[in-house]
């Protein structure tokens, strides 16, 4: 396996009002205020009480940070309008803001973007398209301090698990990564703000997803950047451990996280965060390798 190409000056990400140290790898709890999301959809979106009392047990659990999203991106979901989408984050980021925590928006489209900057309440957008959205680019970097996650994604939501197909998945994905962080840095985003990610399960088979996690150093090296990993209680844990309810994925989706890590992952993005807590120390401990 290459060592990656990652020195000391890109082991932290500038995330709004946070540096974040990348010495050890960071836990992103998943906070879903939709109704369809496929692993825990409608648990949360029902009120901002029940959404901010699954986000405080998230903390309790040893979350770093809390990612928030209004619109599910699971294969062959809707497209949610804009406002809706704005309507089910923004009365819980008016509370969450106030919780001197990480906080990360998982938005694709800029009109939401630029409402959530406005308001001051987020400290990162993590975008699934990278920041293809008309002006999402230049919207980024006029806000100097907030931080970005690009993923790589082929097609989009409502179809990409029909026929997935690459020549190279690795290459692909790594030069995609590669050329979104050149976008970004030439209009002005510093290097220090961004991670990649990607993308495992959006667009791409089981074995695409394997091939990612295989080849981890050879994509990373090729963007640059510290990467962060999503693959808790997807499909590709169910095709390997034959579960097809994704609540039941979660040692599965545990071990993805180690093995993201030990090759090089520095954010792992969880809906189980204490048991993949949990995981992580028992790894490290026994000498396993973090970063």
């Amino acid at each position: 396996m290459m060592d990656s190409v990652l020195d000391d000056e890109h082991r932290y990400w500038q995330c709004g009002r946070f540096k974040l140290a990348l010495a050890h790898p960071k836990i992103m709890g998943i906070v879903n205020l939709t109704p369809d999301s496929f692993s825990d959809g409608g648990c949360y979106c029902h009120s901002v009480g029940a959404a901010l009392s699954h986000a405080e047990q998230l903390l309790k659990d040893g979350a770093d940070i809390l990612d928030i999203g209004g619109e599910s991106t699971r294969p062959g979901s809707a497209l949610v309008p804009v406002q809706q989408e704005w309507a089910r984050i923004e009365p819980v980021l008016q509370e969450l803001v106030t919780w001197d925590v990480p906080l990360t928006v998982d938005t694709r489209r800029t009109w939401v973007m630029q409402r959530v900057l406005e308001q001051g309440l987020t400290d990162g957008i993590n975008d699934i398209q990278a920041l293809e959205d008309e002006k999402a680019v230049a919207l980024l970097a006029e806000n100097s301090q907030i931080g970005v996650c690009l993923m790589h994604m082929q097609g989009q939501p409502q179809s990409m698990h029909l026929n997935p197909d690459y020549q190279d998945v690795v290459q692909e994905v790594g030069r995609y990564l590669q050329q979104r962080v050149a976008v970004c840095e030439q209009a002005g985003i510093e290097r220090s703000r961004i991670i990649i990610d990607p993308g495992l399960g959006f667009g791409k088979t089981m074995q695409h997803n394997i091939t990612l996690m295989q080849h981890f150093t050879e994509w990373q090296n090729q963007a640059g950047c510290p990467a962060l990993i999503g693959i808790s209680r997807k499909k590709t844990i169910g095709l390997l451990t034959h579960e097809d309810d994704p609540q039941q994925r979660v040692i599965g989706s545990v071990v993805a996280a180690i093995a993201a890590v030990a090759r090089g992952a520095t954010i792992v993005r969880v809906h189980d965060v204490r048991e993949t807590r949990q995981g992580l120390l028992v790894w490290a401990e026994m000498g396993g390798k973090l970063i």
